[in-house]
């Protein structure tokens, strides 16, 4: 710290005196005012630099009436397909010299989703990003007052003007022409939890694909999105051996079914093929390694906050088209 600043923190009055501006100048370089002279600004930021000063970003929103953060509403935030989109925010914000700030509400209280919007409108975000997988939450919020330029990465009909996300059914009829393709006709689909958007969109790319390749197909089987429940599914299905392939709606899911297969002395992908969803980072490292449908989540964050900030120019495509990779987990059908 500057002996200019007296041992304490350096202020824009500290900054001014040491450039020899008024802080109304050093308040203008601060905001990229285009009156600014750029020997004026060069010596203004010598001084910042000198005083190791940093602007408060709470006196700055009141200076600016801008606070340059955006705010996340999110529900099931560890689970690894919001985790990825908070995290991609986060770094597209950030390119565009922006903060993001999270509330994280729990999805089954009806209260935490106002409680939520309270605390970052309070810090006066200029946008928000609503990623909660769960229909009942997407309602809550439609009755709210949101008050700022909102976008929800779920696609739903509850709010579709506010929608940008990634075609969860196009994968979905990806991953399942795919197993088609390879001569699979006994193909069983083991869902997310029911009241997800993700799981019914997957679940409904599942059906609608088999049906229009005029393939029976019994009831998907209701997971958790975890690995245990993947396991357990297999285990008990594996008694039964009426299949050559599962459709997995998330990689978790997909990795227990691979253990079960294992456990049971049979192998993937000759006995049985699995594909997942998603392409955790992991996926590439399961045994086998796991045919997958990739969410591009980087292009994602980017589109919403270019959305958040640039306003309609970002609304060309609002839904994205995610990728199958193909990997070791599939293989051509043998008989049943």
């Amino acid at each position: 710290m500057s002996d200019d600043a007296g041992g304490r923190r350096a202020s824009i009055r500290d900054v001014a005196r040491r450039a020899d501006v008024s802080h109304q100048t050093v308040s203008r370089v601060l905001n990229d005012h285009p009156s600014i002279r750029p020997e004026t600004r060069d010596r203004v930021l010598a001084a910042m630099q000198e005083l190791s000063y940093s602007p408060n970003p709470a006196a700055r929103a009141l200076v600016t009436s801008r606070s340059r953060t955006i705010g996340i509403l999110a529900a099931s935030s560890t689970q690894y397909g919001p985790a990825s989109s908070i995290a991609a925010i986060e770094a597209a914000a950030q390119a565009r010299g922006y903060w993001v700030s999270t509330a994280n509400i729990d999805p089954t209280d009806p209260q935490s989703i106002p409680d939520g919007l309270s605390y970052l409108m309070a810090q006066s975000v200029e946008g928000l990003v609503v990623i909660a997988p769960q229909v009942r939450v997407i309602r809550a919020l439609a009755a709210q007052a949101v008050g700022v330029p909102y976008v929800t990465l779920q696609s739903t009909d509850v709010d579709a003007g506010h929608t940008l996300a990634v075609d969860q059914i196009a994968g979905a009829r990806l991953a399942t022409r795919h197993l088609i393709e390879l001569g699979h006709r006994s193909i069983y689909h083991l869902a997310g939890p029911q009241d997800w958007m993700e799981a019914e969109s997957r679940m409904r790319g599942f059906l609608e694909e088999m049906s229009a390749w005029d393939i029976s197909t019994t009831a998907p089987i209701l997971g958790d999105w975890t690995a245990d429940f993947g396991y357990y599914a297999g285990r008990e299905l594996l008694g039964y051996r009426d299949f050559t392939a599962i459709f997995s709606s998330n990689d978790q899911m997909a990795l227990g079914l691979l253990h079960a297969i294992r456990d049971e002395g049979l192998d993937c992908p000759r006995d049985v093929s699995i594909v997942g969803f998603d392409d955790i980072p992991e996926a590439g490292h399961f045994w086998p390694p796991l045919t997958t449908v990739r969410q591009d989540f980087a292009e994602l964050g980017r589109r919403c906050v270019e959305l958040l900030l640039d306003g309609s120019a970002a609304a060309a495509a609002p839904v994205l088209t995610p990728d199958l990779i193909v990997r070791s987990s599939t293989a051509r059908a043998a008989s049943v």
